[in-house]
């Protein structure tokens, strides 16, 4: 019974959506119309993307890549802007859950040694942020990206614009928090660094090749068939670990979602009342609805009640920002950061950083928000 406790602790959203899609099936009954409530081609690019990365990952590349900009920086405030800028970057193509998974057992690692621990709660909290708001600028950043890209067939050049304006505001706004909180010229320890191992270069451009093929079919050059069947049976020749990495719990929220929606969206009364409250203020509500189911599901179901894709694309971005669970990726340093707490038997820092999260995510929202406004006005 406790561990059934602790899987639904960990994955709420999972069940609620599981429990959600259940309910809805007595009210739109089973038939050949569920076929064509899921997306086949989000799920198998979702797929196949988290296998490429999950492989990578098994070979070292980021932990090398980190290394050696990390031997280029000395100061406490030098790596945790490094961190920072790593997390945003890289989750434009890693997807911010992986970037942070990733990246913020190593930071506590780098930081740890140096006992400044108020320092290292607010650099993961900036982490978070940034892998947040680094994912917003691609299709392939974040999942209800991916979902909202298919889904309203945005072309790749108008979704990068349209994201690109709040991008450069949040980078700047990274790099100012950093040098606001993050004080003082402490030097790195010797001994900071993450073990590797040797690189296989082999193996690196194949999953680089593998990694363009899933580019191009996100963007519609190649079908997603082909580049799933390719990545699989790649995968099951080099690195079948890969598939023990992949993030199956998403992928079946996904399945639950499609079925909500469907059903929903069959359901006269409730597709009504919703479409004209979210057709009115789709960017509002996106934020507003993040904040308490997540952007994912925030993105899914608001997909079934506007045609304004575009507006859900900035709202749900937007809205991985406030609470701890409007982004499910702010749930991973959370975890990391309790249990570095717990270690150090001080039970009063998990307070403390959802105080402090919860301040600097709310006050990164008010100002990307008022960027969104003054474009829109």
């Amino acid at each position: 019974m406790q561990k059934i406790i602790i899987s639904i602790k960990n994955n709420a959203i999972l069940y609620i959506s599981g429990l959600l899609a259940f309910i809805s099936c007595f009210f739109v009954k089973p038939d050949m119309k569920y076929a064509d409530y899921i997306n086949v081609r989000v799920l198998a690019i979702l797929f196949s993307l988290m296998l490429i990365v999950g492989a990578l990952g098994h070979i070292g590349t980021f932990d090398i890549l980190t290394n050696k900009l990390l031997s280029r920086v000395r100061t406490y405030r030098g790596i945790s802007l490094l961190m920072s800028l790593l997390s945003f970057f890289l989750s434009m193509f890693l997807t911010n859950d992986v970037s942070l998974v990733t990246l913020v057992p190593f930071a506590i690692m780098v930081l740890a040694p140096f006992g400044e621990n108020r320092k290292l709660m607010y650099t993961l909290i900036i982490m978070t942020v940034a892998a947040n708001l680094g994912s917003m600028l691609t299709p392939i950043g974040n999942p209800q990206n991916l979902y909202l890209y298919d889904t309203y067939k945005v072309p790749l050049t108008r979704f990068l614009f349209l994201m690109l304006p709040y991008s450069l505001m949040s980078l700047v706004l990274i790099i100012a928090l950093t040098f606001i909180l993050i004080k003082g010229s402490s030097e790195l320890p010797v001994n900071g660094r993450r073990e590797t191992g040797k690189l296989s270069a082999v193996k690196l451009v194949i999953y680089f090749v593998l990694f363009v093929l899933n580019i191009l079919t996100v963007i519609g050059i190649v079908h997603f068939l082909i580049s799933l069947i390719v990545t699989v049976a790649a995968m099951i020749i080099m690195d079948r670990k890969a598939f023990i990495k992949a993030d199956y719990n998403l992928l079946l929220t996904f399945v639950f979602f499609f079925v909500l929606i469907g059903n929903i969206g069959r359901i006269d009364t409730i597709t009504n009342a919703l479409s004209g409250l979210v057709s009115g203020y789709p960017v509002p509500a996106a934020v507003l609805s993040s904040q308490i189911i997540s952007n994912v599901p925030a993105a899914m179901l608001l997909s079934a009640f506007t045609a304004d894709g575009e507006s859900l694309i900035i709202g749900t971005n937007l809205g991985g920002l406030g609470t701890l669970i409007a982004s499910m990726a702010s749930l991973i340093t959370y975890r990391f950061h309790s249990a570095y707490s717990k270690s150090l038997e001080d039970k009063s820092k998990q307070g403390n950083y959802l105080l402090n999260f919860t301040v600097i995510n709310i006050v990164m929202l008010a100002v990307l928000f008022a960027l969104y406004l003054i474009l829109n006005h």
